[in-house]
């Protein structure tokens, strides 16, 4: 059962993964924006494709950093709790070379503490 505690700490988590992904990012760690997600993500990049695993997930984030792609922000992010362990992410983004949406970020709570994303669906619009 969800309660209050375990819906705070889910959001907590969250949006900790979140904000560590996105400072990840900005400093160009694409491992780092890696490990944020779990090994067997699912990523689905509209126009790009789909990446599926961490390591797959990695060579996309690199490509992006090494191409000279910086400064994310997310726009207006709204997070849905959907049971005890898993939080729904949406969001407007933008970055120096292209902006978009976020359609689903699912975050799920870990053993540890941490979330990490199991499905990452955004669209690249510029």
């Amino acid at each position: 059962m969800l309660t209050n505690d375990s819906n705070d700490t889910l959001l907590q988590a969250v949006k900790l993964a979140s904000d560590k992904w996105q400072s990840a990012f900005n400093r160009g760690d694409y491992a780092e924006c890696s490990e944020q997600y779990e090994n067997n993500a699912e990523m689905n990049v509209e126009p790009f494709g789909q990446y599926i695993g961490k390591e797959a997930i990695k060579v996309f984030w690199k490509k992006l950093v090494e191409d000279g792609f910086s400064d994310v922000e997310y726009l207006k992010p709204d997070i849905k709790v959907i049971d005890e362990t898993s939080a729904m992410l949406t969001s407007g983004w933008k970055m120096n070379k292209a902006a978009g949406t976020i359609s689903k970020e699912l975050w799920v709570l870990q053993k540890d503490g941490s979330a990490k994303l199991r499905v990452d669906n955004f669209e690249v619009n510029s």
